[in-house]
């Protein structure tokens, strides 16, 4: 008879095939918040199985609970470009193959197959009105006497019977409430990657749905609370000369050389921000990526015509760009706010990732708006901090990489991003990367006061540049331009609803650490709670580039944190 294995293990663990995960210590607890998710792996393995295929089923049942468990089967994913070549050694691996990431739908039955670890995530979404203190949770594992193979053969096991494994763990629902989250968070939307997977038409009823699916997880399940908003199509990765979908919000007319603009699509967009509780939106940029040299593609109607009216071909010193934004923006902040988002909730950007040899054009375009952007937060990611040291650019979002200038020069609010670039030393979520060093994060962000987190992949389900839409569960790469784990956090469901993934979960473990770090400091001080995070660390000071990789090191910091909190409530 085959021997089998089943054990619990954390939720930074990755799971991979061939390679046994560090199990969790049998009198392992977990604490969390009302508010907040638990999650644990289920791991298992066969060392055989019938003529080599997957054979005896098991029944799993999880007992004790808060609520009901959720389960999700933590799928495997290929990638054949997992990281660049210069990258350091905190990798799990650096071969292509298969990754754990993706998290599905999954039953109670189990068939473990052979001579492969895989696992399940279970996970528990705290409700507000849970009862505070320790559940002893039971996850229940028994083999089922009688089955029918894959050929058909009816199977019965009487020594089945006798085949069951019980793994206990402590869930800790802490006293106390979190704060709201404080970080502003936007991870790119990309409305028109939507449109294109499930080939619907841009802004028509179907594609509506599928964005409200996709906002809603976005807002409720993730931590984002500021959404990029298309008032017109994003000039973000778009080949010199090219165009993406058209996903304009506001309709635009110009008659007679007047301009005018209908919100009755931003209308509907900002309902649903509001619905799924995101509190800020970012305005889609108002020039092109890469040095701000040109104009985002606008379509208008003109005198009955429908037409592109900038693009490409319009530079960005354009005088009928700024006759048009003088029009525009004036019009735009007062629709936003009656629409429920005050300017200190509307941030707007120039372009993207202006590098320094592009200052001047930088420049050239922030003077077509800075008036029209009087009192408004404008942001943009950068590495450069000459942007900053000249005053190009007032809040900066420098990446991870190079944030330390900024921190010396204590800039205050400030933002902090990565992407494909970080791929050295600084945390990321690549899936060739252990966990730890995604959720670290949260640590970092609470040790530096960062106002905003950014990233530019929530659902970026195209080839760089935008060329031609890609399948996310084939090529994770976007073209071999990205190490995969970089152009989305979510998949395509075929529902149209989004697929969680491991990172975006372990992500969201970040920010609540983040929220329980910001929580204990309201209860003592900042140096108490500084003190707590060093303690054991090994380390006197933490950076972006020097932080404890471990994932003991943040489960026990997690536990810590959760009993201070307690002791004060």
């Amino acid at each position: 008879m085959a021997r089998y294995e089943f054990f619990l293990a954390s939720s930074l663990e990755k799971v991979f095939p061939e390679q046994r995960p560090a199990a969790l210590p049998a009198d392992s607890r977990l604490s969390v918040w009302h508010g907040t998710r638990a999650s644990v792996q289920l791991v298992y393995r066969a060392d055989s199985g019938f003529c080599g295929i997957p054979d005896q089923p098991f029944q799993l049942e999880v007992m004790g609970g808060p609520v009901d468990c959720k389960i999700r089967s933590v799928e495997l994913i290929p990638s054949d470009f997992p990281c660049f070549e210069d990258a350091d050694d905190n990798y799990i691996v650096k071969s292509p193959g298969l990754f754990p990431d993706l998290l599905s739908p999954a039953s109670t039955q189990i068939i473990p197959l052979p001579n492969q670890y895989r696992s399940l995530w279970l996970s528990w979404d705290i409700p507000s009105d849970a009862e505070s203190g320790d559940y002893h949770i039971c996850i229940s594992v028994r083999a089922v006497r009688q089955w029918t193979r894959c050929n058909g053969v009816s199977v019965t096991a009487p020594e089945s019977d006798n085949l069951c494994f019980e793994l206990p763990l402590t869930l800790n629902i802490g006293k106390s409430e979190l704060p709201e989250q404080s970080l502003i968070h936007t991870e790119w939307f990309h409305a028109d990657c939507l449109a294109s997977h499930y080939g619907v038409e841009p802004l028509s009823e179907e594609h509506w749905q599928i964005l409200e699916n996709f906002i809603s997880s976005a807002g409720q399940e993730h931590g984002i609370n500021m959404l990029l908003t298309p008032v017109f199509t994003p000039p973000l990765d778009t080949v010199v000369g090219g165009e993406r979908p058209t996903v304009q919000l506001v309709e635009i007319s110009l008659d007679n050389g007047v301009y005018h603009f209908g919100y009755k699509n931003l209308s509907r967009w900002c309902s649903l921000c509001r619905k799924y509780g995101i509190t800020y939106l970012e305005i889609a940029h108002l020039f092109t990526q890469w040095g701000a040299l040109a104009t985002p593609k606008i379509i208008a109607t003109v005198d009955g015509d429908e037409q592109q009216i900038f693009g490409w071909d319009v530079p960005a010193s354009s005088e009928e760009y700024r006759a048009f934004l003088a029009s525009f923006i004036p019009s735009l902040r007062s629709a936003l706010e009656h629409m429920g988002f005050d300017q200190d909730h509307v941030y707007f950007h120039i372009s993207d990732e202006p590098s320094t040899n592009q200052m001047d054009a930088y420049r050239i375009a922030k003077a077509q708006v800075a008036d029209l952007l009087e009192g408004c937060p404008v942001i943009d990611a950068l590495s450069s901090f000459e942007f900053y040291q000249q005053g190009v650019v007032r809040q900066p979002i420098p990446s991870n990489d190079h944030i330390q200038a900024f921190i010396d020069a204590k800039v205050p609010d400030l933002w902090v991003y990565y992407c494909c670039a970080q791929g050295n030393l600084v945390p990321n979520r690549f899936f060739s990367m252990p966990s730890a060093r995604n959720r670290i994060m949260g640590v970092l962000m609470y040790l530096y006061d960062i106002k905003g987190f950014l990233h530019w992949g929530y659902n970026f389900y195209y080839c760089q540049y935008s060329i031609y839409p890609v399948n996310p569960y084939e090529v994770t790469h976007a073209g071999y331009a990205f190490p995969s784990g970089d152009s989305f956090l979510v998949y395509p469901g075929k529902d149209g609803t989004p697929l969680s993934s491991l990172r975006a979960e372990v992500q969201d473990d970040a920010l609540v650490d983040l929220r329980a770090l910001r929580k204990l400091e309201s209860l003592t001080d900042a140096d108490f709670v500084r003190h707590l995070i060093y303690e054991n660390s090994g380390m006197d000071l933490m950076t972006f580039t020097h932080y404890p990789t471990s994932s003991d090191y943040l489960l026990n910091l997690r536990e810590k944190i959760a009993d201070e909190i307690n002791k004060r409530s």
